[in-house]
């Protein structure tokens, strides 16, 4: 089987998200062939380079999301009166569409629009995206064109007129410019030279690795090219919006998240199988409008052998030291830590609490700066007598060094592991604790309660009391502790390893390729279709049919060629390379 992995800001680059997950998938399916699909987001992890591809990657193709460059295409008259239509039609739904709001039962449930009136909206989204993109398709590229005067100007019709949303109608003309970049960036893909029938149109499946702008070349593949579309997503893109956004303006926040919403939901429309990574997930795909017989929920598979050594021997812990692992970021609450810890030193005073991790960016630095005051401030150094030295009962680790070379000996030197966010996806952090055997204390917070069952104990985010009585609880009651933490890794070693990930997805390829429509047709000498002379299971590089069969497109699109044509071999890892 030959798939189409669409990434953006990942695989197969060095640093990015889901890069990891998805070598893993890659590398596990080694029975299948992959050409990846990357869309970058920045000009340092394009000069970080690739991770080293493993043979049945056939080819790699990668556009940029973070510059711009006029692509030159001068549009005559009637390609700009197309366009204006398309544009002002994508604006309209987006100014009249309520933020986040775009599926069909969460308007009946606000008291809006009726299910008939919101499959119409629907069908305005898509019928202006396919627009544009057959438009891109015929011009050779819309950049400039969704940056341009034109487009700003019909945002700021759709804002202004009757019926739009109110915090749509309050867009300035720096909102639009902001809102209109964006939108340009968002919906590059439509310019990409993709979908043709050598490119996207020849895999047998196109798997996003994430909704958003990675979903977008999927969608036109199946729209130009009837190429069946699964989408993962271990976070849904609307909410990380909500997330990431809270200081933009709330025009420019209300026509983005509507964006954001219209587009997962013509997503999960089109795609025939989608796989949330947690239940959390899969609650905001079902906001956003996903059919619940489409979706299959796919926990992340994580390599368990890093951590088989420190599971395999608990005893070793010290009894008394907490240990919290992670990236050093606000969302991970480490002041709300800090505040249960002092709670924790007054029930046990021999406790100690290791934090290890680094900080991201300039303002996890700020915020690990402001951790380290707050800890020697509630916990001045102390010493066990008059001629010893003090130390803070609080330090502030790295892994990578002589004591913690690695995250299983982090989460291997304590007895007790918390999580103490405020904003989680999905826990991968608290699934190496279960893999190291440790019992740990966790916020209610993403899918923190469906990682763990009931391995942990679970308090309420932002509640320093309940944190500090959870842990004070298993602190005093090693065996509970001891039968806890060999519970979360029995349950780890079942639900969350590599091996569980590669074989749902396997199992979801053959699912969809078995209940699509064949897309080429092998013919024999007489003319005569050859049964199952392309099963899914035996694609294989170069020519291995009859030298007599012909292979003839079925059901294409109009602009595919009638006669019949001839397999050919997939490009190489260096072909087609951009």
């Amino acid at each position: 089987m030959r798939i189409g992995l669409l990434t953006e800001g990942g695989y197969p680059y060095v640093s990015g998200e889901a890069g990891l997950w998805c070598d893993r998938l890659v590398r596990g399916l080694e029975q299948h062939e992959f050409d990846v699909y990357a869309l970058s987001r920045s000009e340092r992890q394009e000069d970080e380079g690739w991770v080293p591809l493993p043979p049945q990657v056939g080819r790699v193709r990668t556009a940029s999301l973070w510059d711009f460059e006029d692509d030159g295409v001068v549009h005559g008259r009637r390609a700009r009166r197309r366009f204006a239509e398309c544009y002002g039609e994508l604006a309209a739904v987006l100014c009249t569409t309520a933020p986040g709001n775009s599926s069909a039962s969460s308007e009946r449930a606000s008291g809006g629009a009726s299910e008939g009136e919101s499959a119409l909206e629907a069908d305005r989204f898509a019928n202006a995206l396919y627009g544009l993109a057959e438009l891109a398709r015929d011009e050779g590229g819309l950049p400039a064109a969704l940056r341009s005067e034109t487009a700003v100007r019909a945002l700021e019709r759709a804002c202004r007129a009757p019926g739009a949303h109110r915090s749509a109608r309050e867009a300035r003309v720096p909102d639009l410019l902001a809102v209109a970049a964006r939108l340009e960036r968002a919906l590059r893909p439509l310019s990409l030279d993709w979908y043709e029938e050598d490119d996207l149109g020849a895999v047998d499946l196109c798997h996003a690795a994430s909704g958003g702008t990675a979903a977008l070349p999927g969608l036109l593949a199946r729209h130009f090219c009837d190429v069946p579309l699964l989408v993962t997503e271990y976070g849904v893109r609307l909410r990380t919006h909500y997330l990431t956004e809270p200081d933009a303006p709330p025009a420019m926040r209300s026509v983005l998240a509507a964006f954001h919403g219209r587009l997962a939901a013509e997503t999960y429309r089109r795609a025939a199988v989608i796989t949330p990574g947690n239940a959390h997930a899969r609650r905001w795909q079902e906001r956003c409008g996903a059919d619940r017989a489409k979706l299959r929920t796919v926990h992340p598979g994580m390599d368990a052998t890093p951590f088989a050594e420190t599971g395999e021997s608990p005893g070793y812990a010290d009894p008394h030291t907490l240990v919290w692992v992670g990236r050093v970021e606000p969302a991970k609450d480490l002041v709300s830590l800090l505040h249960a810890f002092a709670e924790i030193r007054k029930a046990e005073p021999r406790a100690r609490l290791r934090i290890v991790g680094s900080p991201t960016g300039p303002d996890g630095a700020a915020y690990l700066a402001h951790c380290e005051g707050l800890a020697a401030q509630l916990f001045p150094d102390e010493a066990d007598g008059p001629h010893a030295v003090g130390r803070n009962p609080v330090s502030f680790e790295e892994t990578g060094g002589p004591e913690l070379p690695s995250r299983a000996d982090a989460y291997g030197a304590g007895a007790l592991v918390v999580l103490s966010s405020v904003v989680e996806g999905f826990p991968s952090g608290l699934v190496e604790a279960m893999f190291c055997g440790r019992a740990t204390v966790s916020t209610d917070v993403g899918a923190v309660v469906e990682a763990i069952g009931g391995t942990g104990l679970v308090v309420p985010p932002r509640n320093p009391r309940a944190l500090a009585e959870a842990c004070v609880a298993l602190l005093r009651d090693p065996e509970r502790r001891e039968r806890l933490g060999a519970a979360a890794r029995a349950r780890a070693l079942e639900l969350f390893t590599v091996e569980q990930n590669v074989a749902a997805f396997h199992g979801i390829y053959l699912e969809i390729l078995s209940s699509v429509p064949v897309r080429r047709v092998v013919l024999d000498d007489t003319g005569e279709p050859l049964p199952f002379a392309v099963p899914a299971e035996a694609h294989v590089p170069g020519r291995w049919t009859d030298p007599t069969a012909r292979v003839v497109a079925r059901g294409g699109p109009g602009w595919a060629t009638d006669a019949p044509v001839r397999a050919t071999s997939p490009a190489s890892a260096t072909e087609g390379v951009r």
